[in-house]
């Protein structure tokens, strides 16, 4: 069970990791004002974290249902990985918002004079 949970703590990390870079590339994309190319990536970042996330869950309710899973320091880890990338998702979510309706009030400005 031990070398399984290993198994399962690296899919977490590498899912977690991909939904990072997807949501750098979001990052990238808004400080480009590319607001459709950051909506896009940051959906791609949201599926993979979503798989990440049913990996935690599926080896949890495992446990839960008397698996015995001996302590993991790397399932530690990737669950720390796990929720630090997904709070990056949020706020990058957030900056979208915020940077979409900044523009759109910076061009009604420009546009004015």
């Amino acid at each position: 069970m031990k070398k399984q949970l290993a198994e399962i703590s690296m899919r977490i990390i590498l899912e977690a990791g991909d939904a990072r870079l997807h949501c750098k590339e979001a990052l990238d994309a808004i400080a480009e004002f590319n607001f459709e190319m950051a909506e896009v990536k940051i959906k791609l970042a949201l599926e993979k974290i979503k798989e990440a996330h049913k990996l935690q869950t599926d080896a949890i309710q495992g446990e839960a249902r008397g698996e015995n899973l001996e302590h993991s320091l790397l399932f530690t880890h990737a669950q720390d990985t796990l929720m630090s990338i997904y709070s990056e998702i949020h706020m990058t979510k957030k900056m979208i918002k915020i940077f979409t309706k900044l523009s759109i009030r910076l061009d009604a400005i420009e546009g004015g004079r």
